[in-house]
């Protein structure tokens, strides 16, 4: 048995203002941010093209679609960007006390690292 819902069939947006459709029932043009993602592309500050409404638990659910001709590429890091995240990331793996280097972030409940921390709080 199909699950189209004859309710939300709504191509020209009269009734819930914006494109909407069924479940697997977008034409081709649209896709969500996922989807999106997944291209390699971003909605690029556009806004919501149509809807994809379906009854799911807890009641109707709504995914947003973006229109894929209007999508731009993402944006990648820059080499300095990628710098600055990982001297973060070793910040982060530093034990303040030993002034190691870990490979697991350090603590924040504990401040410094498990070999430095007191046993019973490091339990």
């Amino acid at each position: 048995m199909a699950r189209i819902r004859a309710a939300f069939h709504d191509p020209d947006g009269a009734r819930y203002g914006i494109p909407t459709f069924w479940w697997q029932g977008a034409p081709t043009g649209y896709a969500t941010r996922r989807q999106l993602r997944e291209r390699g592309l971003c909605p690029g500050g556009h806004p919501i093209a149509a809807q994809v409404l379906w009854q799911g638990v807890g009641g109707t659910r709504a995914a947003y679609l973006y229109r894929l001709d209007l999508a731009r590429p993402k944006r990648t890091a820059t080499p300095a960007v990628r710098a600055a995240l990982a001297n973060a990331m070793r910040a982060r793996r530093t034990c303040p006390t030993c002034r190691r280097v870990r490979p697991y972030v350090i603590p924040r409940s504990l401040g410094e690292c498990l070999s430095c921390a007191p046993s019973e709080a490091a339990a």
